[in-house]
């Protein structure tokens, strides 16, 4: 619940800096690319720090090399970080962003199927995870 706590935190902060007068952050689209990039940069965090593990662990066994995997998906996820705040690149990154979501959602399964942890947390249950998943996958297409 994290990452959306801050999706919208950042969401809220960049729309009042708009609002303020800061005339980039202006409307809803810029302040939502931005918000995007402070969770992918959050969530990407997590592929190198404490809670490395916990996320080797979400990757279902059927692939291999799971510390690979966390590690290209956490580069992926700062590049898609990068993208999205640039008119030229935002576009594609949005929907390799939409692509690596999905790609990754058989792990979110997972750890909510068996009662994961990250962090020492209990991952959310599968109805709320799913439900994180439209809205992050519906905020990065509209994003970009």
């Amino acid at each position: 619940m994290v990452p959306f706590y801050v999706l919208v935190a950042a969401f809220l902060l960049f729309k009042a800096i708009g609002l303020i007068g800061v005339p980039y952050f202006e409307g809803w689209h810029t302040p939502l690319q931005g918000a995007i990039a402070v969770l992918l940069l959050l969530t990407a965090s997590a592929h190198w720090g404490k809670r490395r593990p916990d996320l080797i662990r979400m990757v279902p066994p059927a692939f291999p090399r799971p510390d690979w995997i966390v590690t290209a998906t956490g580069l992926l996820e700062i590049a898609g970080a990068v993208g999205i705040l640039f008119p030229a690149t935002s576009k594609a990154a949005s929907l390799g962003l939409a692509a690596l979501l999905l790609a990754m959602f058989p792990a979110n399964l997972r750890a909510a199927r068996e009662k994961l942890t990250i962090g020492g947390r209990p991952v959310p249950k599968l109805i709320p995870r799913t439900v994180l998943q439209i809205v992050f996958l519906t905020a990065v297409l509209l994003a970009g």
